[in-house]
């Protein structure tokens, strides 16, 4: 049996164990373990499994993965996204749909300080779902638009998917969270010009909302000042070489938690609850990667993905057509599989490819969360709509898969756009003074 094919085998078993149920780290390691086993040898096998999960997580580059995790969950404990939301709200509250418009905005701002989807999407939706019903928004408009949102949690930095991608090609991460800053805003956009769109032909689906004086929005504003100007300052410090991702991390805990101390949100219940939320989601990145480095072991030893990049050099076809192809795979791929896992698990494969093709890696990274993106919104995954569907529980998946459609032309705009001008996601990392 040739190398390719036992390759090709390996990932047939990894797709199969992931719809069996099998958790995707230990299915990575399990598929990577026999794989080297059968290459290598059961010795070589055993001793790679030892010595992967140190090797794995004794990095300093991945301190940024608990800190901005601490620094978004403790955000959201210090009850960050009723003040984000009643600050969007107050200023959009008077066009159609501007309570799912705000909602978009307050997601994108949300996404600054949290850096996951799910949890973006599950906090903003126990928030703007209540307001929404009680101006009689559509359930599809309504479920559709937080989360839609919610998807803007990988986007904006700080972000665990760009956290995943640097580390595994090889590019800083501050430099990724640069990179995304100015896609995410794109996106945002293009998601409330589909509300605009939805409430232009159906006008009931997005009533408008109660009018607010200027001194309403004044001091709506000022109660999140706190939250943007750390927000600024840390990516700012990345951005102007005044610290690296990992100190920035650092200080946006630090801040993060005098924010929880101002808000009197303090207490031992929520820092308790904060502390094991970040162990529980940092375990869980740091199992996907080990076992995404075993099972990437494997697949050096059968040569596939070099066979692939070296294919890609020397075919006879537009290396625009190549690069799409890969998007097109990643895009199928996000329906099935959860993006994090996808994330660590394709950019061994596929970034060979894009680099022989001369094609940017950040702007591919930006691209491929982008993808992910799409993918938590489609089914039969789309992570986003089913925690929304336990948000909303009185409203059926379906429902909120239909809600989610028309966003998924607002995002495809949105990956068009940064893949015509690549400049929109290279430019912010290029004025970086520090290589973070």
């Amino acid at each position: 049996m040739s190398n390719y094919l036992v390759g090709l085998l390996g990932l047939l078993a990894l797709v199969a164990l992931l719809f069996m149920g099998m958790r995707i780290g230990i299915a990575m390691a399990l598929v990577g373990f026999v794989g080297c086993w059968y290459m290598r040898g059961l010795s070589s096998a055993i001793s790679y499994m030892a010595i992967t999960p140190f090797a794995t997580t004794n990095s300093e580059s991945l301190s940024v993965i608990p800190l901005f995790t601490l620094m978004g969950v403790a955000c959201a404990y210090g009850g960050i996204s009723q003040d984000l939301y009643a600050a969007c709200y107050k200023f959009v509250s008077r066009m159609k749909g501007g309570l799912a418009i705000a909602t978009e905005i307050a997601c994108a701002f949300f996404a600054a300080i949290c850096g996951s989807s799910t949890a973006t999407t599950a906090s903003m939706g126990k928030i703007c779902l209540p307001e929404m019903d009680k101006y009689n928004y559509k359930r599809t408009l309504t479920c559709g638009s937080i989360s839609a949102g919610g998807t803007l949690g990988i986007l904006i930095p700080p972000s665990v998917g760009f956290m995943l991608y640097g580390v595994n090609a090889g590019v800083g991460v501050g430099k990724m969270f640069m990179a995304g800053i100015i896609p995410g805003i794109i996106l945002c956009i293009c998601y409330s010009l589909v509300v605009v769109a939805v409430c232009a032909i159906d006008p009931e689906a997005g009533p408008r909302g109660p009018k607010f004086t200027p001194k309403e929005k004044l001091q709506a504003a000022t109660g999140v000042l706190p939250v943007l100007v750390l927000f600024a300052l840390v990516l700012g410090g990345i951005l102007f070489g005044w610290c690296s991702a990992s100190e920035g991390a650092a200080v946006g805990a630090f801040g993060a938690f005098a924010f929880m101390a101002i808000r009197r949100k303090f207490t031992f219940k929520n820092v308790l609850a904060t502390l094991r939320e970040t162990i529980d989601t940092t375990a869980m990145i740091f199992m996907i990667m080990i076992g995404a480095n075993i099972l990437g072991n494997f697949f050096s030893a059968t040569g596939l993905p070099q066979a692939m990049s070296n294919f890609c050099a020397t075919a006879d076809v537009n290396r625009w057509l190549i690069l799409i192809s890969c998007l097109v795979i990643y895009a199928i791929l996000g329906c099935f599989v959860d993006s994090l896992p996808l994330i660590v698990l394709l950019t061994p494969i596929f970034l060979p490819v894009v680099e022989v093709l001369g094609f940017d890696r950040i702007w591919f990274g930006v691209l491929m969360v982008m993808l992910m993106e799409l993918g938590l919104m489609t089914p039969p995954v789309g992570m986003c709509c089913y925690v929304m569907a336990g948000v909303a529980k009185d409203t059926p998946l379906s429902t909120i898969f239909k809600g989610t459609a028309p966003f998924l032309i607002g995002i495809t705009v949105a990956i068009i756009i940064v893949m015509l001008f690549p400049i929109l996601s290279t430019w912010l990392p290029g004025t970086m003074r520090y290589g973070a």
